[in-house]
C-alpha cells in the first residue's frame, strides 16, 4: 500500500517534470470545473429553498381557506402563471424595500455620499496637469 502510494507520487512527479504546460491545464480546468459546480449548487440551493419557502406558505394559507370557508372556491390559475405572479411580487416588494430603519440613517448616508463625492472632486481636479493632455482635451 505504502508502495503503490510513493510509486503513484513518483509518477505524477515525472509526468509534472516531463510537461508542466499540461499539468497546469489540467489543474486550472479543475479549479474552473470546481467554481462552476460550486455555482451551481448554490443557485440551485438558493432556488429551491425560495421554493419551498413559497410552497411552504401556500400550503399555510389554503389551509387557512380551506377551514374559514370549504364551500366558497375561486377560480384558480394553472400553477406556472401563479408562480411567476408571485416572483413578480417579490421583485417590486425588493425594489419597494427601504433599506434605512431611520430618518438619521438616511441624513448620514446621504452627508457620506455627498462627502464622497467632494472628496472625488478634490482628487480629480488636484491632480497635476501632464503636458500633452491639454491639446488632447480639444478632441475629447
Amino acid at each position: 500500500m505504502d508502495m503503490a502510494l510513493l510509486s503513484n507520487i513518483l509518477a505524477a512527479y515525472s509526468f509534472v517534470s516531463e510537461n508542466p504546460e499540461g499539468a497546469a491545464l489540467y489543474f486550472v480546468s479543475g479549479v474552473c470545473i470546481g467554481l462552476v459546480l460550486t455555482l451551481a449548487a448554490l443557485v440551485m440551493r438558493i432556488s429551491c429553498h425560495t421554493d419551498c419557502c413559497q410552497h411552504s406558505q401556500k400550503f399555510l394559507k389554503d389551509q387557512e381557506s380551506s377551514s374559514n370557508s370549504s364551500d366558497s372556491e375561486d377560480g384558480s390559475l394553472d400553477a406556472a402563471s401563479d408562480i411567476s405572479v408571485r416572483r413578480h411580487r417579490r421583485f417590486e416588494r425588493t425594489l419597494n424595500k427601504n433599506v434605512f430603519t431611520s430618518v438619521e440613517e438616511l441624513e448620514r448616508a446621504q452627508r457620506l455620499e455627498e462627502r464622497e463625492r467632494i472628496i472625488r472632486e478634490i482628487w480629480m481636479n488636484g491632480q497635476p496637469e501632464v503636458p500633452g493632455t491639454r491639446s488632447l482635451n480639444r478632441y475629447y
